[in-house]
Parts: structure tokens; C-alpha cells; sequence
């Protein structure tokens, strides 16, 4: 019985560690995809103006 409870709260202790490890992963990977959406929108709005100041440039194009 005494191992068998040993037995019982390792399982506990190592099912509680591995909980840890995956709440700190997650937060990590949060901190991640809200890093790289914030990349996405920077992006998004340099490739914006770029194509504002292309089509910009193609409207003063002189009439051949």
C-alpha cells in the first residue's frame, strides 16, 4: 500500500511539473503570436504606403 501511494504521488508531483512547463510554454507562445501579429500589422501597413506611393508615381506617369 505504502508503495503504492509512493507510486501515486510521483505520478502527482511529475503530472504537476509537466503542467508548469506547459502553462510557461503557452505563455511563451502567447508573448510569441502577439509579437509576430504585431510584425504582420508593421508589414502590412509599410506594404500599404509602398503601393500608395507605386500607384502614386504610375498616375504621374506622362501620357505617351
Amino acid at each position: 500500500m505504502d508503495r503504492e501511494l509512493a507510486a501515486l504521488a510521483q505520478k502527482i508531483q511529475l503530472a504537476s511539473e509537466l503542467c508548469q512547463r506547459l502553462r510557461k510554454e503557452n505563455q511563451n507562445l502567447r508573448q510569441d503570436l502577439a509579437s509576430a501579429q504585431q510584425k504582420v500589422k508593421l508589414l502590412n501597413a509599410k506594404l500599404d504606403g509602398a503601393k500608395t506611393r507605386v500607384e502614386h508615381l504610375i498616375d504621374n506617369l506622362p501620357a505617351t
